[in-house]
């Protein structure tokens, strides 16, 4: 059992990484397209927000693979300690890069640019 725990976390820590790279490609492809039609700095702005935004996703598939492992493997105080750790970290990068893509806390309505926030590719 203790296998196929450890296997689903890693599936899902190979998942999260996945997104991040797939994401990081779409977005370069975005850009490129933008700059034939746009200027650089709009192709810039947008380039910037897919590609957090990937990242972001990511972030919340490598957190559910460690929580995954941790909490149904090892379930020591330390393993869990580190867990902790590790969370915090990643849920710090995930506010951080949130507050830098919406200009704005994730638990605030609306924006300073929720009017100009970019639509899907």
């Amino acid at each position: 059992m203790e296998d196929l725990i450890e296997t689903i976390g890693l599936i899902i820590d190979v998942i999260g990484v996945g997104v991040i790279v797939g994401g990081a490609a779409l977005a370069t492809v975005g850009f490129v397209r933008r700059l034939r039609v746009g200027t650089m700095s709009d192709a810039y702005v947008l380039y910037r927000v897919s590609l957090g935004r990937a990242i972001l996703l990511g972030l919340e598939f490598l957190v559910a693979g460690d929580i995954i492992r941790t909490v149904a493997i090892t379930p020591t105080f330390e393993s869990v300690g580190v867990l902790a750790l590790i969370v915090l970290v990643r849920t710090f990068l995930s506010f951080a890069l949130e507050v830098e893509l919406e200009g704005r806390w994730p638990w605030q309505r609306g924006g300073r640019h929720a009017e100009d926030r970019p639509g899907p590719m």
